[in-house]
C-alpha cells in the first residue's frame, strides 16, 4: 500500500458524518450551518445516483479541528426542524463490525406487496420483534421498499 492510498484509509480528524437529514436538506443549508462552528472545506449531501434524492445524510470537514470540537460540544443540533446527529467520521474499513450494541436493522429493496406482518413474520425466527415499521413515501401514499424492524435478543 502506498503513502497516498494509507492517508486515504487513516481517519480524518476533520471529518464529521451528519446523520438524520430532512429530505430538503440543501448542501447550501448544510454549509450555512456547519459554518457556524468554523471554516468548512468541504460538505456534502449525499444522493441517490438514480432519483437524486437525499439519502438523508451528509458529510461535512472543517479546515482545522476546532471546528469539529465545537459541533460536539454542542448537544442538540437541529437542521430544517429536524433533530441532526452530528459525529465524527470513520473511514468504512477502519470501523470495527459492530461499533456500536443496537436493536435496529435497516432493510431495503422490499417489494412494495410487503406488508409489516410479513417483516415481523420473518424476523421474528431471529429472535422477538419489539417493534416494525415501514417508510411510506408522502406523494404516492406508499412504503418505500425499506424498513427499520428493532429485534430485541432474550
Amino acid at each position: 500500500m502506498d503513502t497516498e492510498e494509507t492517508e486515504s484509509c487513516a481517519q480524518d480528524p476533520r471529518k464529521m458524518f451528519v446523520g438524520g437529514l430532512s429530505w430538503q436538506t440543501t448542501q447550501e443549508r448544510l454549509l450555512e450551518y456547519f459554518g457556524r462552528f468554523g471554516d468548512v472545506k468541504d460538505c456534502t449531501v449525499m444522493r441517490d445516483p438514480v432519483t437524486k434524492r437525499s439519502r438523508g445524510f451528509g458529510f461535512v470537514t472543517y479546515e482545522d479541528q476546532a471546528g469539529v470540537d465545537k459541533v460536539l460540544a454542542q448537544g442538540k443540533h437541529e437542521l430544517d426542524s429536524k433533530t441532526i446527529d452530528p459525529k465524527v467520521a470513520f473511514p468504512r474499513r477502519a470501523q470495527p463490525k459492530l461499533v456500536t450494541r443496537t436493536k435496529k436493522v435497516f432493510v431495503g429493496g422490499l417489494s412494495v406487496s410487503t406488508s409489516i406482518e410479513d417483516v415481523r413474520h420473518y424476523f421474528g425466527q431471529f429472535g422477538k420483534v419489539q417493534d416494525a415499521m415501514l417508510m411510506f413515501d408522502k406523494t404516492t401514499n406508499r412504503h418505500r421498499g425499506e424498513t427499520k424492524p428493532g429485534l430485541k435478543q432474550d
